[in-house]
């Protein structure tokens, strides 16, 4: 704080994060610096997956992230499942920092979070309107505040909490309604280091017309994207199996 310096530093996604204190280096001016090596890094040797605006307030021994987090990502290397849904005529909104994560490809809508709770929230208003399509939402908390920061009990909370709202969810689904819950990777809190780690997601899925509970074969995470393009009738991607007629 004394020199108004940025912070710079790496983790192994590959990513590239650049913190400055809200009231020392304004988030405008930290949103253009992160745009600016975003231009620079788009291509060998570079070619960096994420550019990550971290902006925090506080004071020495007390600071504390902001939901002012902005991702400047790399394009997508191909059409995804969210293009076809668009071209499709679908809406895709996309909550939290998914739009962020696809740098607004085959995006028709977003809207922004400020933490796992507002996420839910912001589903639930989503979920509200007369739309026709894909919602889909990132609930950051778990990775950014617990599973990073190794942070056992925050992270149990975390669960316990959102799982308190799923009650909610399924009693404002449709009944041609899919919800499908998962993780887009590991990152256990008990574990040595700040990384994400390595292991099997659970998957979860509901809808007001299966009859019954059954369990899926272990499959990839790309089968998820094939399972919403048969359930939408949309082109699918070359990754990944539907599993959409093992659900009933």
């Amino acid at each position: 704080m004394k020199t108004g310096d940025l912070i710079v530093y790496t983790s192994a996604d590959p990513v590239l994060q650049i913190a400055a204190h809200e009231d020392i280096i304004p988030l405008e001016e930290l949103y253009a610096i992160c745009e600016y090596v975003r231009e620079i890094t788009l291509e060998d040797p570079y070619m960096i997956g994420r550019i990550i605006a971290r902006p925090y307030i506080g004071t020495p021994g007390h600071f504390t992230r902001t939901s002012n987090r902005h991702d400047y990502a790399l394009d997508p290397f191909g059409q995804t499942t969210l293009d076809h849904l668009k071209d499709a005529g679908y809406d895709v909104i996309a909550i939290g920092k998914i739009n962020d994560i696809y740098n607004g490809q085959g995006i028709t809508e977003y809207v922004r979070t400020k933490s796992n709770m507002d996420g839910v929230d912001q589903l639930l208003t989503v979920m509200g309107k007369d739309f026709r399509g894909l919602s889909f939402l990132n609930l950051v908390d778990f990775d950014a505040l617990f599973g990073h920061r190794r942070d056992v009990k925050g992270y149990a909370e975390a669960i316990e909490a959102f799982d308190a709202r799923i009650p909610e969810i399924l009693a404002a689904l449709e009944d041609d309604d899919l919800l499908l819950i998962t993780a887009d990777h590991g990152n256990d809190p008990t574990f040595p280091g700040t990384d994400h780690t390595r292991e099997y997601v659970p998957l979860l899925a509901y809808s007001k017309k299966m009859a019954g509970r059954g369990k899926l074969d272990q499959g990839k995470f790309a089968d998820i994207g094939a399972t919403v393009s048969d359930n939408f009738r949309v082109a699918a991607t070359q990754n990944g199996r539907s599993f959409l007629d093992e659900l009933d």
